[in-house]
């Protein structure tokens, strides 16, 4: 897959993942499609790593349920990080 087609697919992924779990994570929807890109490559290392299972194209459904799975994690752990910030001020 190129660059751009990862990036695509990372932004797109994020914006999934935010309909799946919507709430208050902070950030805002540009800081969710940012995630969005950082979970794919998290998921995508994890996916390799661990199941040995990697992006196969953009049109893969492989590679989507890696990124939004990737993209979940990521963002429910910025929702933990940022609730924790916000209760103690």
């Amino acid at each position: 897959m190129s660059f751009l087609g990862f990036i695509l697919l990372g932004l797109i992924a994020g914006a999934i993942a935010k309909l799946i779990l919507p709430g208050r994570q902070g950030g805002g929807w540009l800081a969710t499609l940012v995630l969005g890109v950082i979970g794919a490559l998290i998921g995508g290392w994890i996916g390799g790593a661990v199941f040995n299972v990697g992006y196969a194209g953009f049109f893969s459904p492989q590679s989507w349920i890696i990124a939004i799975l990737g993209a979940l994690v990521v963002l429910v752990i910025w929702g933990f990080i940022t609730g924790r910030r916000g209760s103690r001020a």
